[in-house]
């Protein structure tokens, strides 16, 4: 099972803080730089920040998925994944963006065959798409039934692709993606390598229109998360140095991810030059979000602070480009144990709720555990509410 070994066992030695900066191939590290300032503004963090009030499991969105990955009806759709990324497409639709993906049957004890590598039916992916349509979901993936491929196909058998945040831009869906590669026959031997954008039509979304290469020369994964206001769109990496991990800000004049992109630097301003993207803060994972909440901006993410944490945390500011301050304390995250781990929770603000919604996910370090236990590896969802 290498290929699935390889994929899930990252995740993993990332969150212990084990992995070194993400770097592209034979590049040089990322350039240092200072991690930005407090900024001097008459409106202070404060004056705009929400206060988280609760959250509470969505139980719409956890039997939804739960359901429709019991189902046997089809043998080719979805039985877990983890990234769950979300955009709304012109027709009123959710697109689910996931990147690890299981297709197959569920046993009647709440188990699943091994993957295909291992002489079993379940299919291995690293990503795909669920559409949901009037509380109905369908999965999307490339290839044919019988012999099901990712929507975001390789280049090679060394290179795959791990899906990030999405955005709508003139009708098309523009879906961030990191390439990663294997350049050794060691269990480690892989690292990032690339961001790209793929487009989809929303009519045909198991294959992309066309992909494009992002920004990927400094060492930040853009694609940790997206939001569009004031007339740009923001995008939101991790310079991910295993421990700590920092926030990087880039953004685009319009809708599209293809515009002219400008860097937050440390001293406030915006630069066309990548370099001097700036550390913005640690603590963020590897998968977060920035949401308008009211008057201000909600930073959701992962305590990355702390190794492993079940803590899911948020900071407030009053602007899409921060800086993000008083941290919050917004759930613990009552699967982790033991084996069981939990990470990357980010808000679905187009998602219907009981307040905002925030999705995670859950994984082991134990691969057995994902045949044991359908269950562990799917989503959770929550109802963010905010006074």
């Amino acid at each position: 099972m290498t290929r699935f070994r390889s994929a899930l066992a990252p995740l993993a030695i990332a969150l212990l803080g084990l992995t070194a900066a993400p770097q592209q191939a034979l590049a040089a590290p990322p350039k240092p730089v200072p991690v930005v300032q407090e900024q001097q503004a008459a409106q202070t963090a404060s004056d705009c920040a929400p206060t988280v009030t609760g959250a509470r499991t969505d139980a719409r969105l956890t039997a939804l998925f739960t359901n429709y990955g019991n189902d046997n009806s089809r043998l080719d759709d979805w039985t877990g994944a983890d990234g769950t990324y979300s955009v709304k497409l012109p027709d009123g639709r959710e697109l689910w963006v996931f990147s690890d993906t299981f297709l197959g049957r569920v046993n009647p004890d709440g188990s699943r065959p091994p993957v295909v590598e291992e002489g079993g039916s379940t299919v291995f992916l690293n990503n795909s798409f669920a559409v949901e349509r009037n509380g109905r979901l369908s999965t999307i993936h490339a290839g044919t039934a019988a012999k099901p491929v990712a929507v975001m196909p390789p280049r090679d058998q060394n290179h795959w692709y791990w899906a990030g945040d999405a955005t709508l831009a003139g009708g098309v869906v523009e879906v961030t993606y990191q390439e990663y590669e294997r350049f050794g026959p060691g269990a480690w031997d892989w690292r990032w390598h690339r961001n790209v954008v793929a487009r989809f039509a929303p009519g045909r979304l198991d294959r992309p229109v066309s992909v494009h290469d992002l920004p990927s020369g400094h060492g930040v994964a853009w694609a940790s998360g997206v939001l569009r206001d004031g007339g740009h769109t923001y995008v939101y990496g991790v310079e991910d140095l295993g421990s700590p991990k920092y926030m990087h800000i880039a953004r685009v004049q319009g809708q599209s991810l293809l515009g002219r992109w400008e860097y937050l630097k440390a001293d406030g301003t915006w630069s066309q030059d990548q370099a001097d993207s700036a550390r913005v803060m640690d603590g963020v994972a590897n998968e977060y979000s920035v949401s308008r909440i009211g008057s201000g901006y909600v930073l959701i993410t992962h305590d990355t602070t702390e190794a492993l944490s079940a803590n899911i945390v948020a900071y407030s500011s009053c602007s899409p480009a921060g800086p993000f301050t008083g941290k919050q304390h917004v759930y613990t995250t009552p699967e982790t144990s033991g084996n069981i781990f939990t990470y990357n929770a980010h808000a679905h603000p187009d998602v219907a709720g009981d307040g905002l919604v925030v999705s995670y996910n859950v994984n082991s370090f134990v691969n057995t555990d994902h045949y044991r236990d359908v269950s562990i590896y799917r989503p959770r969802f929550l109802n963010v509410t905010f006074g």
